[in-house]
């Protein structure tokens, strides 16, 4: 499986104009077919469960168009998704497919899947090419082909339409809500478009930082309605403020806002619901209203594994454990080839403290092979051995990624358990840098006293991460780490003040 290639930022401008000249639509432009399509259908009905969309190829000739590609079948994704009567893989999944030697029985085999949905982009100035087919991955049986030309205003429009009539074709019934939502909006401009498939191409690929919450300032900037761009802005905002690359409550009271936008534009937006949750979560701690927006979002696109894995993540740190892991399964199902969604499986099992399960499930992330290593997996590793009182190891494995805030609090926590005192004041030392540089990593400082066993400095800090909003309290219900402070009367005080306690 390779990795998709990334246009570089320098060459962002260049995204912007026209790409390379491509015969097949010369030719049909030149024949003055602003709309030309030609469909095959197979004899027999047929009726499925479960579908993947494999990455539209990028057969434009030019390789810095692969993010209009991505876009497009991303997209394609999110509008299969809202159908419920319908399993769709989610999007890791179906990406890291981009260059598998699987045949399509292989690929129905590994994701437990019907039918396989394949097909091309190309573009030409503002006017796009799509091919979509549709196969029996069991058969190898094309079902459905149809081919579209499209102004690149109706861009993103188009793959509501291509949804539709892909769920036409496998005899799925479309409830009235969902058909609704699959109808098609006002256009957005192309050069808006354009912004916010390089928003979310970056997003997806190196994760937020300022350039790529730029794009989708400037994509509202060009189109003031266009709610899919308030939804990624507000993604960029709450990864930012998860990651403690800004700080806590800047990146959320942003993200906040733009979700709260998306959803006065449109309330049927499962991305702009699922946003403000985050939002509701780690900057206002309202976990009902949080939790009513997680499920909104379900209710509005059943098939986002992401959101599964997430609402999995809320639901664990109010302790809901079982909840927790049977909607992280749910995720995993969605998205059997992800990361992310074999992290939070594990991280599921390790907040109920079923510790060798967490283990079993990082091995088993460890072996999609990613190259390099993710390092939430070194994260994950670490935290376990500590908490099964293996330190060396944990240790071993924190070093590997301790460059941020929030692992360099689990690196001090398992020196201080180790009794490495020495290592663990230096480990303080520079989380306390962090925090005079960036207002991050205060609840970090206040692990590391703990686990020294200096409960007044732990609770210091603790007051301040309250005071500040740091987003680390909201674990404090299930944290191994502060299990020494949990019989002190300030913690069930905190707790309360946290609205974790029950």
């Amino acid at each position: 499986m390779g990795a998709s290639n990334l246009p570089s930022r320098r060459a962002s401008s260049r995204l912007l104009r026209s790409g390379p000249f491509v015969v097949c639509i010369a030719i049909a432009l030149g024949l003055g077919l602003p709309f030309q399509y030609w469909r095959t259908r197979s004899k027999s009905a047929h009726q499925i469960q479960a579908i993947v969309v494999l990455p539209l190829r990028n057969v434009s000739g030019d390789p810095e168009q692969q993010y209009f590609a991505d876009g497009m079948t991303e997209k394609l994704i999110s509008d299969l998704g809202k159908i419920s009567a319908l399993r769709v893989i989610s999007r890791a999944s179906s990406m890291s497919l981009r260059n598998s030697n699987n045949g399509f029985p292989e690929i129905a085999r590994e994701l437990g899947i019907d039918d396989v949905v394949d097909g091309s982009v190309v573009r030409e100035g503002n006017q796009i090419h799509i091919t979509a087919q549709l196969t029996d991955a069991r058969t190898a049986r094309h079902m459905w082909r149809h081919d579209y030309v499209r102004n690149l205003a109706s861009a993103l429009d188009l793959q509501s339409e291509v949804a539709r009539e892909i769920g036409e074709e496998v005899r799925v019934k479309l409830t009235p809500q969902e058909q609704a939502r699959l109808t098609l909006a006002q256009p957005i401009g192309p050069e808006a478009q354009e912004l916010y498939l390089q928003g979310m191409y970056f997003l997806h690929r190196g994760g937020p930082d300022k350039d790529t919450v730029g794009y989708f300032e400037k994509a509202i900037e060009k189109a003031p309605s266009f709610t899919l761009a308030y939804a990624g802005l507000a993604a960029s905002y709450n990864d930012l403020g998860q990651a403690g690359s800004l700080n806590y409550v800047e990146a959320y009271s942003k993200a906040k806002t733009a979700a709260t936008k998306a959803i006065e534009l449109d309330s049927d937006l499962a991305e702009g619901h699922a946003a403000f949750a985050y939002s509701l979560v780690d900057l206002g701690w309202d976990w009902t209203a949080a939790g009513n927006e997680f499920r909104r979002a379900l209710e509005l696109n059943p098939n986002s594994g992401p959101v599964h894995s997430c609402y999995a993540l809320y639901l664990a740190r109010l302790g809901r454990s079982s909840e927790a892991i049977a909607e992280a399964e749910r995720g995993l199902q969605l998205d059997p080839i992800s990361l992310g969604a074999h992290h939070q499986v594990a991280y599921c099992y390790y907040a109920a403290r079923q510790y060798d399960r967490a283990l079993e499930q990082i091995r088993k992330a460890s072996e999609l092979n990613l190259v390099p290593p993710d390092s939430w997996i070194h994260w994950t590793l670490g935290i376990i051995y500590r908490d099964k009182g293996n330190y060396e190891k944990a240790i071993e494995e924190f070093r590997i990624v301790a460059d941020t805030p929030h692992f360099l609090g689990h690196l001090g926590n398992a020196y201080a358990r180790a009794g490495q005192v020495t290592e663990a004041g230096q480990t303080i030392s520079k989380l306390e840098n962090y925090v005079q540089q960036d207002g991050v990593g205060t609840y970090e400082v206040a692990l590391v006293y703990a686990g020294l066993g200096d409960k007044d400095e732990a609770f210091g800090r603790l007051e301040r991460s309250y005071e500040i909003h740091d987003t680390g309290l909201t674990y404090l219900k299930i944290d191994p780490c502060v299990d020494p402070l949990r019989s002190d009367p300030r913690f069930q005080t905190l707790l309360h003040r946290v609205g974790l306690a029950p």
